[in-house]
């Protein structure tokens, strides 16, 4: 388990995770990195937490949401941590439409890495 309250799935220079990368960054959150094999076939890890084998992923503990996706993420991201965000922290916030989901649906398969 990590210190962090976000755990960010990656790949080595991948534009996309560096998009969430610099939003992170930008908003000054504390998170872990973990880079993920780079054949997509492999990345059991990440296909255990988020249902998908596609990165970035997120693991945000602070609200239970765990999604995929960069455009996703970085909307969750100023969402919840951008200017203008009220600073409190829901876990049922959206629908997996956007390939998020709640820390329940994450502990029904299995859920940590």
């Amino acid at each position: 388990m990590s210190d962090s309250p976000i755990t960010f799935y990656r790949l080595q220079a991948c534009p996309f995770c560096e998009r969430v990368t610099r939003r992170l960054q930008e908003y000054g959150l504390d998170y872990e990195s973990r880079f993920v094999e780079p054949m997509h076939s492999e990345r059991n890890v990440v296909k255990r937490i988020s249902g998908k084998r596609s990165v970035p992923a997120i693991v945000d503990e602070n609200t239970g949401v765990t999604m995929s996706e960069s455009g996703n993420i970085v909307e969750y991201l100023d969402r919840e941590y951008g200017e203008g965000s009220d600073g409190s922290r829901s876990s049922s916030e959206r629908t997996s439409d956007g390939g998020e989901r709640s820390r329940s649906e994450r502990e029904e398969t299995g859920g940590e890495a």
